[in-house]
């Protein structure tokens, strides 16, 4: 049957070849969609990480719920030591974080000021860059700060200028201070541009009685896909009841639920185009297989059988299926690789988004060999499924029938 079915395709060229066509079309597009789709998932999260949140973050039990003082970590350098052992982790540090009041003349406005490590969070964050004016912090800027543009707009705040702060020290007592504005960023999140400001970690913890105490440790990991199993490490080499060890999808999980929404539609894309696909090839294959009845009809009454009939269509499918598979996934693949390194950047748009510091303005592509497998097994199942109903129908023909069938 593999024989007979190579003479038909060769036989029936212009049928094979438009075949071929049509699912090689069909491989590229699939693994294009699919790896965009996942690309731009990835970015979304790696640019969200960027900003500030940590891909892991160490916090005592009950200071995200309850919060306050009684539930810093009191400890961090010993946790610090042991995190250094851990060879996946590319860079850790702890932050204070309070709340208190800026004022500025009249102006006022409730902020929350975090202590950070400038050298660390060059590292951790990608607050440096987005850098408006002025400069970003160093482990030297003293009473320096560093503040959201839209905080600063509402504090009528430049760089330069000296703003008044009072709030609550981890002792529980008042801590006030005057400050001045080293840098203005803007993230393009409005929320946290309008309610978030910096200082050094070595000038902030003796204003705040904050020496090796942290609100909780930020972790970044050298590969993303380690997530869990780093984590659990986590928890077993600090082995402390009184401290819990949260991944990004619990601290994120607006960001979860927004890219479980995103999949949903993307699924529903991805299905409509499979679809098409399915559809595109069955009524070409309907259309193909249904002009050779007579064909299939002498076969029959030679002494082939309905499995033998299937066995021939199946081989066709099979080997027409194997030659634009082959040759589709390497392109397709090298495509996927390419924007994977070289993202797609969209002109005009990133011209406006450059203003925000840290959005990206790029299509990046996910490459992945599992997936581009995954989605070259799609295409072949759709294939080997849209000659069925032909299949069906040649044989609800009686051979005899079938012969005299135009």
């Amino acid at each position: 049957m593999f024989k007979f079915a190579l003479k038909n395709i060769l036989f029936y060229r212009g049928r094979s070849i438009a075949t071929f066509i049509l699912t090689f079309i069909s491989s590229v597009l699939l693994i294009l969609f699919i790896s965009m789709q996942d690309g731009s998932h990835n970015s979304m999260l790696k640019n969200s990480l960027k900003i500030y949140t940590g891909a892991i973050e160490i916090y005592h039990k009950g200071y995200r719920d309850i919060g306050g003082n009684e539930y810093l970590i009191q400890d961090t350098k010993s946790i610090m030591e042991k995190l250094a052992k851990i060879d996946a982790i590319e860079a850790f540090s702890s932050r204070y974080e309070t709340y208190g009041l800026l004022s500025n003349g009249e102006h006022s406005a409730a902020s929350m000021v975090a202590g950070v490590s400038p050298n660390k969070e060059m590292v951790l964050s990608s607050l440096h860059l987005a850098l408006k004016e002025g400069k970003f912090l160093d482990e030297n800027s003293g009473n320096s700060i560093y503040m959201g543009s839209e905080l600063a707009k509402k504090l009528k705040l430049h760089v330069g200028d000296e703003v008044a702060f009072v709030g609550g020290a981890s002792d529980n007592s008042f801590a006030a201070d005057i400050f001045r504005v080293c840098g203005i960023f803007k993230t393009g999140l409005f929320e946290f541009d309008s309610s978030v400001s910096f200082l050094s970690r070595s000038y902030f913890d003796e204003l705040m009685y904050a020496k090796n105490r942290a609100s909780y440790i930020n972790i970044k990991l050298k590969n993303l896909d380690d997530l869990d199993r780093v984590n659990s490490e986590i928890v077993r080499i600090i082995n402390d009841k009184n401290l819990e060890s949260l991944t990004w999808k619990t601290l994120m999980d607006t960001m979860v639920e927004a890219m479980e929404v995103d999949n949903i539609f993307g699924y529903i894309s991805l299905s409509l185009f499979l679809v098409v696909i399915f559809f595109v090839i069955m009524i070409y294959d309907f259309i193909n297989i249904s002009s050779r009845i007579k064909e299939f009809g002498v076969l029959r009454c030679v002494g082939l059988s309905k499995k033998n009939i299937f066995a021939l269509l199946f081989y066709e499918i099979f080997i027409l299926s194997s030659l634009a598979v082959v040759i589709a996934a390497p392109i397709a693949t090298c495509i996927c690789y390419y924007y994977s390194i070289n993202p797609i950047v969209i002109n005009g748009i990133a011209e406006m988004y450059r203003d925000y510091g840290v959005v990206s303005d790029e299509i990046p592509f996910s490459f992945s060999i599992p997936t581009i497998l995954w989605n070259l097994s799609i295409i072949y199942l759709l294939n080997f499924l849209s000659i069925l109903y032909p299949y069906f129908y040649i044989n609800s023909f009686k051979p005899i029938e079938a012969t005299r069938h135009v």
